[in-house]
């Protein structure tokens, strides 16, 4: 069964680091983009690996929304 996982990833000096906001505590990192990609969605799946049924339902019924905010600076 597939199903989808929100994904946040932002890049420093370092590299790049994912995270998952439905999933307290999945993080991982990388030195590009397509290996924090491959890291964090192997991360998810042993994350999910350890959930039972009604656990993985709640956590994947989590509506998460993202946006971009206009501010002003200065």
């Amino acid at each position: 069964m597939n199903n989808k996982v929100s994904v946040v990833i932002e890049k420093d000096e370092y590299g790049y680091y994912a995270f998952s906001p439905e999933l307290e505590g999945c993080q991982s990192q990388g030195d590009t983009f397509e290996e924090v990609m491959l890291n964090i969605k192997e991360a998810i799946e042993a994350y999910i690996e350890t959930l039972n049924e009604d656990e993985i339902k709640e956590v994947l019924s989590k509506e998460i929304v993202s946006t971009n905010v206009e501010v002003k600076i200065g």
